[in-house]
């Protein structure tokens, strides 16, 4: 037994360290991680505990030679801060700043290379990479310069090369693969993706606009139409939401998308707090107590969406699956009146049973993001005032498609089906509300490129019916 985990709520894995050195096996839930180093040379030999666990402090490790890089949020470091420490006395107390923490400059990720430290940076939703000579600390940055886009590092296999790939696409661009040498600043493409039905880039347009919620927040909205639209409010619109655990949202590349835009939508998506679109801050305003902040960004960028004239009220349909679920059941029940539809995948909508249940596996892991409603009573209330199925209203609803997987092991099949139960016996007027599960699919929807295919048109099907659109291919 090399380590074991004794806390339900939290998850292990193992990685070889990029010099190939060390096995780290780090363990975490979504607020505390904690990192453990196995020498490769010498495997029988127990792991060593690089700093004991802290609650709310996350941290990861690189090693280069005699010295850890750490990438963490210690010291109120909300954006996070890469520390440097010695590798044989790595504990905080010997923790120095290598790169400063900087509010609203989220560091994403390091991959970090025998010369050379490469950190994925977020800011404003818009992210970069930021390549540091370690030999002279000189730094540049890779950046684009479309309004939005999506920037990602492949992590490789070599630790002593000048090399780095990465990848980039935006709304309008199909995904690109690029070889960049970090010692000549040279970059050459290797693979670009092919829609083999043919792509225009020139005939759309990639734009981003700002959405101001309720406190004041200045949300990002990414968006994609054909060059040709007209700004008059006629458009139906497609707005993507999701807004949990900290993941933010890419403006990248979907072919799936260009069938709804080619036929006169707008697709749209909303960087809303509980992401870290613009950093850890932005996701922390969106979690616990603070994640009807989720739900009323969303709405917020339908309303700036309409007021901009790309479309008007009860054009738009909502989407989103899983935690985005979630926010599709609270914005159906807080703002309905400004969508035709909504289109809620796997949707998380049973928020309260969920989380008192604790003989569910997920449950105790999901605490930290939603708040344990069995010990803390201001949980339960909070998480009853938002949670979807707890606050379905006898008033008038958009047309709603549930899709539901039966092997959901994250999402229950019951949670959909429940909450459109209540839905149908509830609601006063609007609708349809329709419920699609799926008797072979888990929370990823149907397995296979073309099941998957089929599940997609029956998503962008019901916004065409929902929006009254006739379904000719714009020209």
């Amino acid at each position: 037994m090399i380590y074991e985990e004794k806390d339900v709520g939290w998850f292990v894995r193992v990685e070889e360290s990029a010099s190939g050195r060390f096995c780290v096996v780090g363990t975490g839930n979504q607020e505390t991680s904690e990192r453990w180093l196995i020498d490769l040379a010498d495997p029988a030999a127990a792991a060593r505990l690089v700093a004991p666990r802290e609650t709310g402090v996350r941290y990861s490790v690189y090693d280069r030679g005699e010295e850890l890089f750490i990438l963490t949020n210690q010291d109120n470091a909300i954006d996070f801060r890469i520390a440097v420490a010695p590798l044989t006395v790595p504990d905080r107390s010997n923790w120095r700043d290598f790169v400063a923490h900087r509010p609203g400059c989220y560091i994403a990720s390091v991959s970090l290379h025998a010369d050379y430290l490469v950190r994925l940076e977020r800011s404003n939703a818009l992210p970069s990479i930021v390549v540091r000579d370690l030999r002279d600390d000189v730094e540049h940055v890779i950046a684009f310069e479309e309004a939005a886009y999506a920037l990602d590092v492949i992590e490789g296999y070599e630790y002593d090369t000048t090399t780095l790939r990465l990848s980039y696409s935006s709304m309008t661009t199909p995904l690109e693969i690029y070889d960049y040498d970090m010692a000549s600043r040279q970059r050459v493409l290797r693979k670009r993706q092919e829609v083999p039905s043919g792509h225009d880039p020139a005939a759309y347009v990639t734009t981003r606009i700002v959405a101001v919620a309720n406190d004041g927040a200045e949300v990002p909205v990414s968006i994609l139409h054909r060059r040709n639209l007209k700004l008059d409010g006629r458009a139906p619109l497609l707005l993507y939401g999701y807004g949990s655990y900290g993941m933010a949202m890419p403006a990248s590349f979907s072919a799936n998308r260009l069938s709804l835009v080619d036929r006169g939508f707008v697709y749209a998506i909303a960087h809303v707090r509980g992401g870290s679109d613009k950093g850890w801050g932005w996701y922390l305003d969106g979690k616990r107590d603070k994640k009807a902040n989720t739900f009323d960004d969303f709405a917020a960028a339908a309303r700036t969406l309409i007021e901009a004239g790309y479309t008007s009220t009860k054009r738009i349909v909502g989407h989103g699956g899983s935690a985005g679920g979630m926010l599709m059941g609270a914005v159906a029940n807080r703002a309905g009146e400004l969508f035709a539809g909504i289109v809620a995948e796997v949707p998380f909508v049973d928020v309260l049973n969920t989380m008192l249940d604790d003989t569910l596996p997920l449950t105790p892991p999901e605490w930290p993001e939603w708040g344990n409603p069995i010990t803390d009573e201001a949980a339960f209330r909070y998480i009853l005032s938002y949670s979807p199925y707890d606050n379905v209203a006898a008033k008038d609803y958009p047309a709603i498609l549930a899709m539901a997987g039966l092997t959901d092991p994250r999402v229950t099949y019951w949670e959909p089906a429940k909450w459109v139960a209540r839905l149908r016996a509830t609601m006063i007027g609007g609708g349809p509300v329709l419920l699609r599960t799926n008797m072979g699919a888990g929370h990823g929807g149907a397995a296979g490129r073309f099941d998957r295919l089929e599940e997609v048109a029956l998503a962008y099907a019901f916004a065409l019916h929902v929006t009254g659109t006739n379904g000719v291919t714009a020209a």
